[in-house]
């Protein structure tokens, strides 16, 4: 193999390399001389046909695969060779090539940059600490038990309204005929709730107990039971007695009720909850004052084409968010429809771009410098999270993550990041500050609306997509969390909706 350098400017790096016809034909022959010992061929005993005339019969065919394993192997060794890490997967064209003449190919690729890793114990952090009123505990416990909704036997001159709940007994019929799965006794239906045949809770809405009312309602076309799609049936309803909604004391019951020994119980589980929220929206705090202070720190040059990447996706990004606004003015608006960036704009977000790319790589070098890893057991745990949002299509969720490395990689990356950041805050000058829930909801909203205003790339540094809100516990204010986790390209299976049995509680739900 003999490797020529064409072209070592900044990161871009090309080479020239040529592998000899003598190896070439050399690799051929051993794939004959193995081909051998299995091929038949008529007039020859197993094993024993010429290596002449099986070269001639098969030497074209196997010449395709051992130049792309030639190309492999070698374009492999020039970058140990050469030292290099490439940025991108290199460009690899093959310049000219005849049989029994050299094979010519260049390969054009772009490095990882060089460059020092800023010492990260001189770097100062901010971390807001709140301290957990006792009043935001009582006010989410009063919310938890309005939630919880006892039902009481009304008198039985009371009328049942939107909201209550009525103990029915019922029994339908399609043209005189009752159907299986059509009669109930002692049902309770909460009357709005919407759970049964479209029509059917409005007719109840005014029935006493001890009333008789037949209630007609039209199963849906898309009923999933044949002989009911589209049919009008009759239900003859009988109402043993009305009952009203009676707020839930909190006490220990309701703890019972949530599967907690007592009320001091559920005040620990909630405070907890509180206090678990409270450090997730502080931790945004923390890594937005980490991304800006490393973006402050170094200065090298990217790698084109991670820059073009990233830039595209924003753009593209952008394309889409314009065109959900158009939408949302007119739905027939086209995606071409949407306006593009002006000038301005894209130069802006070109140094977003930048600003990631650059952000990127030296998390990924700091992670590479201190072995940082991401374990299997953890990506499981994440593939697990994105399985359950998929019930019953778990198993196809694991195969789809299983088999692209795509989104494998997608995957993990947040999971490395995350990793990285805990570290950098680890080993950084932290120091903490105490806030009310109030401030610490201020202090966020006021980054959030100076990352809008700028459109500077606080938001996210290696972010593919836009993050999710999280909600902070006093007045759900969002505080956007950086996030580099891309979703699939491709979705699990579409979730279906389940069987559902003929008798009204199972009916379709209102649409």
């Amino acid at each position: 193999m003999k490797i020529t350098d064409k072209e070592n400017k900044g990161l871009k790096r090309v080479y020239e390399v040529v592998i000899s016809a003598t190896d070439i034909d050399a690799k051929v022959d051993a794939e004959i001389l193995e081909a051998q010992k299995t091929v038949r061929m008529p007039g020859f005993r197993p094993g024993k046909a010429p290596l002449s005339l099986l070269k001639k019969l098969h030497g074209k065919n196997l010449l395709g695969k051992i130049l792309e394993e030639t190309v492999n192997e070698t374009s492999a060794k020039v970058l140990q060779e050469k030292g290099d890490r490439p940025a991108t997967q290199p460009k690899i064209e093959v310049i000219s090539y005849d049989e029994g003449e050299d094979l010519f190919y260049s390969m054009e690729l772009e490095v990882v940059p060089v460059f020092d890793i800023p010492d990260l114990e001189k770097i100062k952090l901010e971390k807001l600490v709140v301290k957990v009123d006792p009043k935001q505990i009582d006010e989410a416990i009063e919310k938890i038990a309005a939630g919880q909704k006892d039902y009481k036997k009304a008198a039985k001159t009371y009328k049942a309204a939107n909201g209550d709940a009525v103990l029915i007994d019922y029994v339908g019929s399609v043209d005189g005929v009752e159907f299986d799965g059509g009669a109930a006794e002692g049902h309770q239906l909460v009357l709005g709730s919407n759970t049964f045949i479209p029509g059917y809770e409005e007719q109840l809405v005014g029935v006493k107990a001890g009333d008789n009312k037949d209630v007609v309602v039209t199963f849906p076309e898309s009923y999933h039971a044949e002989n009911l799609a589209g049919k009008e049936a009759v239900f003859k309803v009988t109402v043993q007695e009305v009952q009203k909604p009676a707020p839930v004391e909190v006490d220990d019951e309701l703890a019972k009720r949530l599967g907690l020994a007592d009320l001091n119980g559920l005040k620990e589980a909630v405070k907890g909850q509180i206090e678990n929220e409270h450090a997730e929206v502080a931790r945004t705090h923390t890594k937005r004052g980490l991304l800006d202070a490393l973006a402050d720190l170094v200065d090298f040059d990217v790698p084109e084409n991670m820059l073009e990447l990233e830039n595209r996706q924003i753009m593209q990004q952008l394309r889409m968010d314009a065109h959900r606004q158009l939408l949302s003015e007119n739905p027939d608006a086209k995606p071409e429809d949407a306006p593009e960036p002006s000038d301005e704009e894209k130069e802006e977000y070109e140094a977003i771009a930048l600003r990631r790319v650059r952000l990127g790589l030296l998390i990924s070098e700091i992670g590479a410098k201190n072995d940082i890893q991401v374990g299997q057991d953890e990506v499981t745990r994440a593939i697990s999270a994105e399985a359950r949002k998929y019930p019953g299509q778990e198993q196809q969720v694991f195969e789809y993550f299983q088999k692209d490395p795509n989104a494998m990689a997608q995957m993990k990356a947040p999971l490395f990041e995350e990793k990285v950041v805990d570290y950098i805050i680890g080993v950084a000058k932290v120091t903490e500050k105490k806030v009310t829930s109030e401030e610490l909801i201020a202090i966020i909203e006021a980054e959030d609306d100076e990352v809008t205003s700028k459109k500077s790339a606080k938001k996210k540094t290696t972010a593919k997509k836009k993050p999710a809100e999280k909600k902070a516990p006093a007045k759900k204010a969002p505080a956007k969390k950086e996030t580099t986790k891309k979703a699939p390209t491709t979705k699990a299976p579409a979730k279906k909706a389940p069987a559902k049995k003929v008798a009204p509680k199972k009916a379709d739900k209102k649409k």
